[in-house]
């Protein structure tokens, strides 16, 4: 059996090789290796802290190394930088333990001069530390290896948000993630719930912005009855936010057009009190199927799933058929990027350009399916001006017929109202706002207008 250091040098190597998923590998390797919830914690930490800190890594190891990082293996740079983020930002494990447990690594996997290398290396870090960004001149690059995110990214949000702001986002991008979950209230409440958990060694208290969350003080929600019996899913505050923009009635019968895994379709579900319809489309079979499970999980009736391209909907579906709509779309994924750190290494600025394009293509698509006075709520997970606020101004003003829903701001908690743009109608959350994901949601209504008239 490998030990835990062993375990996340493989999970670490493999997003560095073939760009996988963090999160995906790491609780695969948490269910393969049998870890301890001690040691779990622990290989958590290591992996996303590695991961979330690569640029600061790399720029304390460039001093000790002659040649360019990019010329090492990949395992020995993994190695590395895994050792160096456990001593310079943890303390609970001493430098000598971490240097001996790099070193055994490396004797497995290299031979008698990488052990060497690798020894000598950490050695010359314990002995030294590490270098100051005080030494970058250029504020920009300064920022992108003190906080450490590309600098493409420190200097599009400089442009949007601000210098300040900027590291803000960025600063709470480093931290851990809490864990939010959504009580369904058709079988149970949130009293109830938190009284349960707590029972099963699930410490959690109300979350802040909705009425329905709970967040995850201590303890492994998903291994609880609790969990597996449906009276939860988890869901990120922000993203429970979309339920109340749709504001969903018993009866109705409603789309949500990029629906996998089915969080947002099972809320909208919940809300209407499994009452009348839901289409939820996927583009992938197997997305379709993670919708599915759990409906199956929460006990929800009233879903039916439909793998299909939401471009293709206009030809397939009725017009004008459904009274509320949800393109929850593809995007960047910029407003996620500390639970899914890997996001900030991968995506590009041409990744947001191409991204443009099918969003636009999908929001076409499903214009003509609104019934008139009917709802149309637009979400991403990204923070991304050009994929937000940008995609529904192009909509209004190619579909004079839609405009504006003004009431969606009496919808939204009043914590969240000073962050509602002056449209009254769309919601940009930063990360830092309430340490949420990044989310964006915009809410228009179908009039009967078309083309600047009025029907009789």
């Amino acid at each position: 059996m490998k030990n835990l250091r062993e375990v996340a040098t493989d999970i670490l190597l493999q997003i560095e090789r073939s760009q996988a998923y963090s999160n995906l590998l790491l609780n695969k390797s948490i269910q393969k290796n049998n870890l301890s919830g001690k040691d779990t914690g622990l290989l958590t930490e290591i992996v996303y802290g590695t991961i979330q800190r690569k640029n600061t890594l790399d720029f304390y190891l460039i001093p000790f190394i002659k040649k360019p990082l990019e010329k090492l293996e990949s395992w020995v740079l993994v190695l590395l930088r895994l050792s160096v983020y456990q001593m310079v930002y943890l303390d609970r494990v001493p430098d000598h333990a971490i240097i001996n447990e790099a070193v055994d690594i490396a004797k497995k996997r290299g031979h008698k001069g990488i052990v060497g290398f690798v020894n000598g290396v950490l050695r010359n870090v314990q002995r030294n530390g590490v270098p100051s960004t005080d030494s970058i001149s250029e504020k920009s690059k300064r920022y992108a290896i003190l906080y450490s995110h590309p600098e493409w990214i420190i200097n599009r949000w400089t442009e949007q948000f601000g210098e300040h702001t900027t590291r803000e986002i960025c600063e709470v991008n480093l931290q851990p993630p809490s864990v939010t979950a959504r009580v369904n209230l058709i079988q149970s409440t949130v009293e109830s719930v938190i009284d349960n958990l707590n029972d099963e060694a699930v410490i959690t208290e109300r979350a802040p912005l909705s009425h329905s969350g709970i967040r995850v003080v201590s303890g492994q929600l998903p291994s609880t009855e609790t969990y597996q019996s449906g009276k939860v899913t988890i869901q990120d505050e922000s993203s429970m936010l979309v339920g109340l923009a749709m504001d969903p009635k018993p009866g109705e019968r409603i789309l949500d057009a990029c629906a996998a895994p089915g969080g947002k379709t099972t809320h909208l579900s919940e809300r209407m009190e499994n009452q009348g319809e839901i289409i939820a489309i996927d583009l992938h079979p197997h997305k379709v199927k993670l919708i599915e499970d759990q409906m199956e999980r929460l006990k929800l009736t009233n879903i039916e799933t439909v793998a299909m391209d939401t471009r293709n909907a206009a030809q397939l579906m009725e017009a004008a058929s459904f009274d509320r709509i949800l393109l929850d779309a593809p995007c960047t994924g910029l407003g996620v990027i500390r639970r899914k750190p890997d996001i900030k290494w991968t995506k590009t600025p041409e990744d947001i350009e191409r991204i443009q394009i099918v969003q636009a293509e999908l929001l076409e698509s499903i214009t003509r399916l609104l019934k008139p006075g009917g709802l149309l709520v637009y979400s991403t997970c990204t923070i991304e001006e050009k994929e937000n606020r940008h995609q529904i101004e192009r909509l209004l003003g190619n579909h004079p017929e839609f405009e504006w829903d003004t009431s969606f701001y009496e919808r939204m908690p009043k914590e969240v109202q000073p962050y509602i743009n002056d449209t009254k109608s769309d919601l940009q959350l930063l990360p830092h706002h309430f340490n949420s994901d990044g989310f964006y949601m915009a809410c228009i209504r179908k009039t009967s207008r078309k083309g600047g008239e009025t029907k009789c």
